[in-house]
């Protein structure tokens, strides 16, 4: 009972839409190895989408990681762990934000799907992450697995790295890294260097997430009261 009390607690105290995307992507992957859905309902199809109005494999294309195994429990993690750390650091009171850059780059990858075959684009979407989250603290010094330090924005060059020495293809790599400069050049460069931000959240998202936005603000004061 302790050890559920314990996971109840920090699953619940995971920033929200972390705690979203992670629990789709974990149970997405349940129901294929417990077999209640097939990969083949699941992979990106424009011509199944398009004309057989499948517009679910949008979504799943994203939230299948390849059956339970290591490589599974890796990238898992690594999404967890960088989807958390940007919406608690870089976008923290700034939900709407979040979900706007999160839209945009599964957009990218969508339309670059439409001309490249690609099946599953959930690690190329981690990838992303972890790109933008290594842009916003360059420098963050890292450790690989005990191996070497380095700092953080080459995090996602070492990890195209490990997929090429595991044997898989590193154009999902690419495409995350692709993605995420794009993003990062338009929302952070772009602004700072020409006076002006091409990427403006919509407004209806800004009204969606206010309370939210709101409730970090008041978990800030509370901590700021406490110290």
């Amino acid at each position: 009972m302790a050890a559920l009390e314990t996971f109840t607690q920090f699953y619940m105290q995971m920033p929200p839409v972390t705690r979203v995307y992670t629990s789709a992507c974990v149970l997405t992957t349940l129901a294929v190895q417990l077999e209640i859905v097939s990969p083949f309902q699941l992979y990106f199809n424009p011509r199944l989408i398009f004309y057989n109005f499948q517009i679910w494999r949008i979504l799943t294309t994203f939230l299948f990681h390849g059956p339970i195994g290591f490589s599974f429990m890796f990238n898992i993690i690594f999404t967890y762990r960088h989807c958390a750390m940007l919406e608690e650091g870089s976008f923290r009171s700034r939900t709407a934000d979040f979900v706007y850059m999160l839209f945009l780059g599964a957009l990218m990858m969508c339309i670059i799907g439409l001309f490249v075959n690609l099946l599953f684009l959930g690690h190329a979407f981690t990838i992303m992450l972890v790109y933008i989250w290594s842009r916003h603290n360059e420098h963050v010094l890292m450790n690989f697995f005990g191996l070497f330090n380095f700092h953080a924005p080459y995090l996602p060059w070492v990890l195209l790295g490990f997929s090429f020495i595991l044997g898989n293809s590193i154009i999902i790599d690419l495409l995350g890294i692709a993605v995420g400069h794009i993003y990062y050049y338009l929302e952070t460069i772009c602004p700072a260097r020409f006076g002006f931000r091409l990427l403006k959240t919509p407004r209806f998202l800004e009204r969606l997430f206010e309370n939210n936005e709101d409730g970090y603000e008041f978990i800030e004061q509370i901590s700021d009261n406490e110290q």
